[in-house]
């Protein structure tokens, strides 16, 4: 089979076509490196399907030839979050071509992703959040040492906050307003927003400061959280590893990585009378409808607790 790492293999249209797209995912979209890897490698794997069918050019392609793509990633295995992801990303290439004058009509237009079944997020209960907070605090209590500190003040901010995990290792000192305690968090695209964090989480966090400089290797860093190692910023796999070792201590938890707190964050939220806008705001969703997910896992309990505890359920 070609790769879509050797666009050499494909019709000079198609090579043209994904080195310039290539291009503009990276100077004109602000997408991460990991995005543009993703998106080359579907465009790519198109492109190879396209070309074994007999197509040379775009003019040609139409829906039908996209469906049987999709259809022969089904059947090399392709779960439905990836077939669901690929069908977007055909669909955002091909409008980008018309917009390129590459063709004058859009072949994807109507290109459907695969339903998925809605399935609920796992996620802390409230009692389970406080278990896993004192545990720590017990342990950095016994330790005394500075990196049990941070991962007490880490695991607070994560589920005081909702921020996702690339959110805190990007977390510099000059994004933390300690007058009103919020955070400046710069999210997907580069949108920034204020996040409140409340008075446990911030004491957790000044403490954490207080001795941080026994980690930094070097003056001039500004990150927040720091590597026991490096004493740079925390990588994203290091935040992943304690939360699950964390949470591994807490009876009946589910295991859970950071984006575990996030959801824990929202569903207590919302349990506690948020209302969908704020929590749409504080966890920096683009659309309504993706913070929706958590008023189900909310209803799903509340059922729960009305069919166990109510005289007439």
């Amino acid at each position: 089979m070609m790769s879509s790492d050797d666009p050499a293999l494909l019709p000079a249209a198609f090579s043209r076509a994904l080195a310039d797209y290539v291009t503009h995912l990276d100077q004109e979209r602000t997408v991460s490196p990991h995005t543009i890897r993703a998106y080359a490698g579907d465009i790519g794997s198109l492109l190879e399907h396209l070309h074994r069918l007999g197509h040379d050019a775009f003019d040609r392609v139409d829906r039908r030839a996209l469906r049987s793509w999709l259809a022969h990633q089904s059947t090399l295995g392709a779960q439905r979050t990836t077939l669901q992801r690929r069908a977007a990303a055909a669909r955002v290439f091909f409008a980008w071509c018309v917009r390129t004058g590459r063709i004058e009509s859009d072949p994807a237009l109507g290109l459907r992703s695969p339903k998925l079944p809605r399935r609920l997020p796992p996620t802390l209960g409230q009692g389970q959040a406080r278990a896993l907070m004192e545990a720590m605090v017990a342990r950095a209590a016994e330790d005394d040492g500075p990196v049990a500190v941070r991962d007490v003040a880490l695991l607070e901010i994560l589920y005081a906050s909702g921020i996702r995990v690339s959110e805190l290792c990007g977390l510099d000192l000059t994004a933390l307003d300690h007058d009103r305690q919020v955070l400046r968090v710069i999210g997907k695209g580069d949108k920034e927003r204020a996040v409140p964090v409340g008075r446990p989480a911030w004491a957790a966090l000044a403490a954490w400061l207080a001795r941080r400089d026994e980690l930094v290797k070097s003056r001039a860093e500004t990150a927040v959280f720091l590597g026991e190692r490096t004493g740079g910023r925390i990588d994203p796999r290091v935040v992943r590893r304690i939360v699950h070792r964390a949470l591994a201590a807490v009876p009946g938890a589910p295991d859970l990585g950071p984006h575990g707190l996030r959801h824990a964050m929202a569903t207590h939220l919302l349990e506690g009378g948020a209302d969908l806008r704020s929590v749409q705001e504080m966890l920096g969703h683009a659309s309504l409808a993706t913070t929706q997910i958590y008023t189900h896992v909310t209803n799903d309990r509340l059922r729960a607790a009305f069919e166990q505890a109510h005289p007439r359920a």
